[in-house]
């Protein structure tokens, strides 16, 4: 299981450990390598990224985060976000592995039942497609985490 943890992080499955916003990239992706195999990979404004897939899913981990209009004071060091995003653009059913916030997984429910649980923005710093995305009957197919919330820095 997969938690978001917002202000914190990413908790992984098995016990592999939380990565902890501010991590450094050599960390996140030792923490991650011991469940999928790592590849690099580009963000845009980003100093590092890379992804892995895991049971169904792909995460895209991103940090070093710059503020696209050059503002040092929202400049972002280390771990600063993910993306857990399902391999199948229009998922129809759950989720092998859970994806959890606040107690619910987020996959492993129709989107609109878990959009009724949680609301269209439970956290600031948590992103989830608008209802009916990718179709009205099917499954959230990702979810975004940011150290930030929107307008809090780079993102």
């Amino acid at each position: 299981m997969f938690e978001l943890l917002p202000g914190t992080g990413l908790a992984l499955p098995y016990g592999a450990g939380v990565l902890r916003f501010g991590m450094t990239e050599r960390e996140a992706q030792w923490a991650v390598a011991t469940l999928a195999d790592v590849r690099e990979s580009w963000v845009c404004q980003a100093g590092w990224a890379f992804t892995a897939r895991y049971q169904g899913l792909e995460l895209h981990f991103s940090g070093d985060h710059t503020d696209r209009l050059g503002r040092p004071e929202f400049h972002r060091d280390g771990f600063a976000g993910v993306q857990l995003r399902r391999c199948d653009p229009a998922p129809t059913e759950p989720s092998a592995v859970p994806v959890v916030l606040q107690g619910i997984d987020l996959f492993g429910y129709p989107a609109a039942e878990v959009l009724a649980a949680l609301g269209p923005d439970p956290h600031p710093a948590v992103r989830l497609p608008p209802a009916g995305s990718p179709s009205p009957d099917g499954y959230l197919p990702s979810v975004w985490l940011s150290a930030d919330g929107p307008g809090e820095g780079a993102t």
